[in-house]
């Protein structure tokens, strides 16, 4: 047997197919459907040239939905399985459909239960279409078939006859993996698919897809400044987002000490003002804005956490018990 389908035949499911098939809870598409399509997973139902007519599918698995009433199917192909076409009209091409199909007396007039791979053909006309597939019928290939084509003169040209039309679903709460009709709408809010490696979450909201962007998370610390001698602390705020890479910090000191006299080029030979906690710290040397409310300066945060003032401006001195603000955003090692 090629091709398998669980839950189908009456008291006759083996073992094996339930083994072979994708059993289980798969993506919704609404309160009773389920998203049929591939189940990903190497290159499943492969398609492959086997002679001027025939195309050979390869091993898969998948799930084939039904009406409401049906349900899904779970499928399997566990051997390679060779089709052969149609000639082509003598006048018109056609588009026909590689399928997966389901057949269950209980629900159609076929009188039979069977999966199979089953060739859907398209109508001869002068704009070729693919055709309507009935219940219970999942597409896997488009194929091209040109006014004329037979095994007498030369065939279907396989490199460009065949258009892929897997689409892929997935367990529930899975990411359901790029495919042919990408434009569908999720079934729920906070579903998740990948297109062309971009994650996407549907919004129920705004019922369309966004591009999924985690949450930034941001850790805020206000204890673990060592306030160099000659300075009280006052305030210290650091945060840093690692999935940013940035980090930043606040610090205000109050100088306890006589008054610091500024040379008059205002460079000061690195003032120690403290160290910035081991994590909230940059990865190479920063550059830190000062001020007092009557001047300003530079302060330099080096990647140890070393926090030293460096120039000073206004007056050429800076005077005892005033409040020194410090801050500067960096990036993280």
């Amino acid at each position: 047997m090629s091709v398998r389908s669980a839950w189908l035949l009456p008291l006759t499911q083996t073992r094996e197919d339930t083994r072979l098939t994708p059993v289980g809870t798969f993506a919704p598409e609404s309160e009773m459907r389920t998203r049929d399509g591939v189940i990903a997973g190497g290159n499943p139902f492969a398609a492959t040239g086997a002679g001027a007519m025939s195309l050979q599918i390869g091993v898969g698995r998948a799930l084939v939905q039904g009406t409401d009433a049906q349900g899904a199917y779970p499928v399997a192909v566990d051997v390679p399985e060779t089709l052969t076409f149609t000639d082509g009209d003598a006048q018109f091409g056609r588009i026909d459909s590689v399928t997966l199909r389901v057949y269950d007396q209980l629900f159609d007039v076929n009188g039979q239960n069977l999966a199979r791979l089953e060739i859907v053909e398209g109508p001869r006309q002068a704009t070729p279409a693919a055709p309507a597939l009935p219940a219970a019928c999942l597409r896997l290939w488009d194929v091209a078939v040109p006014a004329g084509a037979s095994a007498g003169v030369g065939g279907i040209d396989w490199n460009a006859a065949l258009s892929d039309r897997r689409r892929f679903t997935s367990g529930y709460g899975g990411i359901i993996p790029q495919g042919w009709g990408a434009s569908f709408n999720g079934a729920y809010d906070g579903q998740y698919r990948d297109v062309g490696g971009v994650l996407e979450r549907w919004s129920a909201t705004l019922g369309a897809w966004r591009p999924y962007r985690p949450p930034l998370a941001v850790e805020t610390t206000t204890s673990g400044f060592s306030v160099a001698a000659g300075y009280t602390l006052s305030l210290f705020t650091a945060r840093r987002n690692v999935a940013a890479g940035l980090g930043s910090f606040l610090v205000e000191v109050t100088r306890k000490g006589a008054q610091l006299n500024v040379p008059a080029n205002g460079n000061i030979d690195d003032e120690a003002i403290g160290t910035l906690p081991s994590g909230y710290r940059p990865a190479i040397d920063a550059e830190v804005s000062a001020c007092d409310g009557y001047g300003d300066g530079g302060a330099r945060l080096a990647a140890s956490g070393a926090l030293t003032l460096r120039t000073w401006t206004g007056g050429g001195a800076l005077a005892n018990n005033r409040n020194i603000r410090m801050s500067a955003t960096f990036f993280l090692p």
